[in-house]
């Protein structure tokens, strides 16, 4: 009996026709914003013949940075975090170790610019070694709800323009699925600058921020009726 069932489910299934008139749909919407976040990440690098000696002046080159720029941190203006601390031997031809390098950073990194370049200023161990912009959290969300406003308009009008074209009266949605290609969320997107060491004199550090597009792309299928 169970064989009979079995055979008799399986040939329905076989008889099942595929979908027919059945569209595959893509759609984007494009939103260009100005870039509302600055990240700038100061490192120094050390050498010398004893490994504890190097860690001990990145050490002090790190901390005397941090103690300047917590003076004026503040969340979401200006945020300090400590970024890569690296020491590694340095190697003879012999294969001996002839001594030691290390580098050491710290990332200044939020939205309000000139709190951000001064506080870079005036730190005198690190040196100013990227220069990255980019868009908050709460930027980015406000922009990628338009920007998917508008890719989903758009995908509504390519498909009732398909569907007339086609001589349908109209469609249905099969499915859909809505995907933004922008990554790294609320981390601004690091670009070389030359290495330089400022003075009080030199703040704020001349920056500038530029624009950025945040894409939403739709797709998914139609039934036409």
């Amino acid at each position: 009996m169970s064989c009979a069932l079995i055979a008799t489910a399986g040939s329905a299934w076989a008889q099942t026709p595929p979908p027919q008139n059945v569209l595959q749909l893509q759609a984007s919407g494009t939103v260009e914003v100005q870039q509302d976040m600055l990240s700038m990440t100061l490192s120094t690098t050390r050498d010398g013949t004893e490994a504890a000696a190097v860690q001990s002046q990145l050490k002090t080159a790190l901390d005397a940075a941090l103690t300047e720029a917590r003076k004026n941190a503040q969340p979401g203006q200006l945020d300090v975090r400590t970024g890569n601390f690296s020491l590694s031997p340095r190697y003879s031809r012999e294969g001996k170790i002839t001594g030691w390098q290390g580098s050491t950073e710290l990332v200044l990194e939020g939205r309000d610019f000139p709190r951000i370049t001064q506080a870079a200023g005036r730190i005198t161990t690190l040196n100013v070694g990227n220069v990255g912009f980019g868009l908050s959290r709460e930027q980015r969300a406000k922009v990628e709800v338009e920007a998917q406003t508008i890719a989903i308009d758009a995908f509504k009008q390519k498909a009732a323009e398909l569907a007339k074209n086609f001589g349908f009266g109209g469609y249905t949605l099969r499915e859909v699925a809505v995907n933004s290609n922008q990554g790294d969320i609320g981390r601004p997107r690091m670009m070389a600058a030359q290495a330089k060491s400022f003075s009080a004199s030199d703040a704020p550090v001349p920056i500038e921020a530029g624009k950025t597009a945040v894409v939403v792309n739709v797709s998914g299928s139609v039934q036409l009726k």
